[in-house]
């Protein structure tokens, strides 16, 4: 009878952990968190920084301009001088189109500028190998990203990897 309970409880051992080694553990990861984490304070995302900062001064000065043109423009018809305000009036609309052109450049630039940043080869690299890294680790046979999970409905925090992918990352 002893023998009998000990080969049941061994095949009942044996059995669940065999059915424990086929559980998939599934794992997700936060990329747009993960990305600027690290960006934030690189180099690339500082010279875009810098680049967005400087074109917006730009910006500024260019619309001041236009505003006191403007402002000369009022006082020149409240004066009565219907001629010097034609004239302002022409000026307001070539800086008008000037600072139209001038910002649809510049955001294209800085368009051009951040999806280098996103599509960084050497960054994804890095980031897939330390995603596997952190899933062999952590015992997870799959990890899914956020950002393209239509189908996640709901996961517990307790499979975000993201804050270990970062701190992998050096950040």
């Amino acid at each position: 009878m002893r023998r009998i309970v000990l080969v049941g409880v061994f095949a009942f051992v044996s059995v669940f952990a065999a059915f424990s080694q086929q559980i998939t553990r599934f794992g997700v990861v936060d990329t747009a968190k993960i990305y600027q984490a690290y960006f934030k304070n690189s180099a690339p995302m500082r010279n875009y920084e810098s680049k967005k900062a400087e074109f917006q001064t730009e910006i500024n000065k260019k619309t001041e301009e236009i505003q006191r043109l403007r402002q000369q423009k009022n006082d020149a018809l409240s004066s009565g001088n219907s001629s010097q305000a034609s004239k302002l009036d022409s000026e307001i609309t070539k800086k008008t189109n000037a600072l139209t052109e001038y910002t649809r450049a510049k955001n294209m630039e800085l368009d051009s500028i951040k999806n280098s940043l996103q599509n960084s080869d050497a960054f994804y690299k890095k980031l897939y190998s330390i995603i596997e890294r952190v899933a062999e680790n952590e015992g997870f046979t799959m990890i899914l990203s956020l950002q393209q999970g239509n189908g996640i409905l709901w996961y517990s925090q307790s499979v975000d990897v993201t804050d270990k992918v970062i701190a992998q990352l050096g950040m």
